[in-house]
């Protein structure tokens, strides 16, 4: 599980990229996410790493 606070992530929009950009490196990963507190559960098998990297190539860098 990678637990990350992500400060730019405001709105459902937001929500839609950082599920799709999850989604392309892992489809059968599990997503929670927690807009008022910009907080993100992924479950994948993917190194937290690359998960961190394609959500800050998206515009989304965790902190």
């Amino acid at each position: 599980m990678i637990e990350l606070t992500l400060k730019d992530m405001t709105c459902g929009h937001c929500v839609r990229t950082v599920t799709q950009t999850v989604q392309k490196l892992d489809p059968q990963a599990r997503i929670e996410i927690d807009l008022p507190a910009q907080r993100v559960k992924i479950e994948t098998q993917q190194p937290p790493e690359a998960v961190r990297q394609a959500l800050a190539e998206e515009g989304y860098p965790a902190s």
